[in-house]
């Protein structure tokens, strides 16, 4: 197996994603059945315009309480974050995870062609990273 060096050889293709429009609720759901740390955010043309944390969840539900709303009306697109970093699948997973420590993001939808294509998250790039090394403590020991 060759050795992990791009976004492309350790992202997950076909990610879940959520709709600008859906309930926040949907959301959650989401991301609680399937024990993910957020989602991407995606219009109807599925392009992705934002990533929704499940800190992000957390705030928007806690401020509907205690504004005296109902966490029931909240949108996705009220609580998600719109700036968006982005990768490609031919970047260097180096360089990704470095830009990732910096802005302190745990996932980046990968792009291609305006077109989201798949996402990276930190425990991807921190498998990826783990296989490099492993090979490389491997080949010095041959």
């Amino acid at each position: 197996m060759p050795q992990p060096s791009t976004v492309n050889d350790c992202m997950r293709h076909k990610p879940l994603t959520i709709n600008l429009g859906a309930n926040l609720v949907e959301a959650i759901e989401i991301i609680v059945e399937y024990k993910l740390t957020g989602l991407t955010v995606t219009n109807d043309a599925g392009e992705a315009v934002g990533i929704l944390s499940e800190l992000d969840c957390i705030e928007s539900i806690l401020t509907a309480i205690y504004n005296d709303g109902d966490p029931e009306h909240v949108m996705v697109r009220d609580a998600m974050c719109v700036e968006l970093n982005v990768c490609q699948p031919g970047d260097s997973i180096v360089e990704v995870a470095q830009d990732m420590l910096r802005s302190r993001q745990r996932r980046r939808p990968v792009v291609e062609n305006g077109k989201l294509v798949g996402q990276v998250s930190s425990s991807n790039i921190l498998w990826a990273l783990m296989e490099h090394s492993r090979r490389r403590l491997f080949n010095t020991r041959k």
